[in-house]
């Protein structure tokens, strides 16, 4: 069964300087709650350091000509803290970190804090994982970032047999455990989706097959997403994955009127593209305005040009 193409966005846990309060971060969320938003997104950075150029090398992570969107000196909020204060102030709207460095947390208490998220929320959770491109990140956390994919797999599968089994055991070369508990679970007896992020490679793709709901794509993938789908699609088919998950996120192309605003009506015209593409969540960039009310209006309209693009009531 093909998901239901649903609408996304971000809001931003982070600031270039020191800001007077997180109250525009709140009333985001609160906004994008009210007005019918089927997911919000936070990042993650645990440190920084000084030289952020690696940013803009694919081949460490990063994004052909990217550029970070603060100094190393930003105020960036810890995703789970920072959804979990969120998840306490919303209702229904589903909270992903997109995407969470889940290798730099111990495995067993990843799993705990996850899952503690995931019940307090309602099981409105999805844990959106990647492996980042800042090695200072890993050595900071006493890791090697050489090591970060087997880390991260590492990582997800403690946290699959914390959450599977009420007495759980496991071995691997990092760690090893026998009957352990580790309660409550998540809310669904199916755990908590996970997102993978990353390019269309071996690794991705296994890490995809192994553990993933949705797919996260990066890099070019992300910016020819038809052709990224393609590449995926011919890595499961040539290491025997499978199908590829169903779930695909995807950026909305914005389309901006002379004045520089978002000409919504515009914008949603390429949705339908994307979701023949195969794109089930729609990750639109919107630049919010300060105000509850007014940024719950503005994601108001855009949801409803969404609905009315892909035949949603």
């Amino acid at each position: 069964m093909i998901p239901q193409p649903h609408l996304s966005i971000q809001v931003v846990n982070f600031a270039a300087e020191a800001p007077d309060g997180w109250q525009r971060l709140l009333d985001h969320a609160v906004a994008a709650d009210r007005a019918g938003v089927d997911r919000i997104a936070v990042s993650d950075h645990v440190v920084f350091g000084d030289d952020l150029s690696a940013y803009a090398e694919p081949a460490k992570g990063g994004l052909a000509g990217g550029r970070q969107p603060t100094g190393p000196d930003g105020h960036w909020l810890e995703p789970l803290t920072t959804l979990a204060w969120l998840a306490g102030q919303t209702d229904r709207v589903r909270l992903q970190t997109g995407i969470l460095l889940a290798a730099l947390r111990r495995p067993v208490v990843l799993a705990k804090s996850v899952a503690t998220l995931d019940v307090l929320s309602g099981g409105r959770l999805d844990l959106g994982v990647g492996v980042g491109w800042q090695e200072v990140e890993y050595t900071a956390a006493g890791l090697e970032f050489a090591d970060r994919g087997r880390l991260l797999d590492h990582a997800l599968e403690v946290c699959e047999v914390l959450w599977g089994e009420t007495r759980a055991s496991y071995e691997s070369p990092e760690l090893g455990f026998e009957g352990v508990y580790s309660m409550p679970g998540p809310v669904e007896a199916a755990g908590i989706p996970v997102w993978v992020s990353g390019t269309a490679n071996r690794r991705t793709a296994r890490r995809l097959a192994r553990f993933g709901t949705g797919w996260i794509p990066w890099g070019d993938d992300r910016a020819d997403l038809i052709a990224g789908m393609a590449r995926m699609c011919a890595l499961f088919d040539q290491l025997g994955l499978g199908e590829v998950p169903a779930e695909v996120q995807g950026s909305v192309p914005t389309v901006r009127e002379p004045n520089g605003a978002v000409d919504l009506s515009a914008t949603m015209t390429g949705i339908p593209d994307l979701v023949a593409a195969g794109v089930t969540d729609c990750r639109l960039a919107l630049r919010l305005p300060d105000g509850l009310e007014e940024a719950t209006d503005l994601l108001g309209c855009a949801v409803g040009a969404f609905r009315s693009a892909v035949g949603r009531p």
